[in-house]
């Protein structure tokens, strides 16, 4: 079965109602990204991190999986699919997608702060000060932070490698290292780009674009590839 490799961004998960901050500015539901999102905001004022990452999670509870998710995981019946996410929800897995890598973490998560090594599931949609690992340190959300090092970037370059389809789904291909893992995939393989904003990696051979949103463009490309 040939393998397909699909990097997703957030505008799969946009059509669904989860927000991006790219769309505003710079700013994430209001806040910036620089108060909420790095280390320095968690060692500044780590409640409001805790806290904006319980509204996140809450709301990443309420909404659905749309098309654009659903479509990744019919495409199971047809190839050996690895979704590479830079998304924090669970959307994917959700639609039914059996392998997942979450390059920036997962808001359903909780890991150590004095042992990056523990992870654990977040129960319910919050988590607060006090809550603790078994080593007393108090939990932070599993989120990869802008200025943190992305622990499975190397993977991900490994799939993307091995890949005889890659696709590009609601990403706009300017976050690195995700952003770098096209220039993984041999030259040889098709990519298909499926984003309305047309992102600029012109410089890739054997790229064809889909200039939709995910979930009308996931379905025209499921035609291309399988038919029906």
């Amino acid at each position: 079965m040939k393998k397909l490799v699909a990097l997703t961004g957030a505008g799969i998960s946009a059509e669904s109602g989860i927000a991006t901050f790219r769309d505003a500015g710079g700013l994430w539901e209001g806040y910036r990204v620089e108060d909420v999102a790095t280390p320095e905001a968690w060692r500044k004022n780590p409640a409001l991190v805790l806290d904006f990452y319980n509204q996140r999670r809450k709301k990443a509870r309420e909404v659905k999986p749309n098309r654009g998710h659903e479509v990744l995981a019919e495409l199971e019946e047809y190839f050996d699919v690895t979704v590479i996410t830079q998304n924090v929800d669970n959307l994917h897995e959700r639609a039914g997608s059996s392998r997942v890598v979450h390059l920036h973490g997962s808001l359903f998560e909780s890991r150590s702060t004095k042992n990056p090594a523990l992870v654990y599931p977040v129960e319910g949609t919050e988590l607060n000060m006090g809550d603790v690992c078994e080593l007393g340190s108090q939990l932070r959300p599993n989120i990869v932070w802008f200025g943190e090092a992305v622990p499975l970037i190397e993977a991900a370059a490994d799939s993307a490698a091995g890949a005889d389809v890659f696709v590009v789904v609601g990403t706009s291909m300017v976050v690195y290292p995700a952003a770098g893992l096209i220039d993984y995939v041999p030259d040889h393989v098709p990519k298909y780009v499926v984003d309305p904003g047309k992102p600029g990696i012109l410089h890739v051979p054997n790229l064809e674009f889909i200039v939709e949103k995910a979930g009308t463009g996931m379905e025209k490309l499921k035609k291309m590839l399988v038919g029906g």
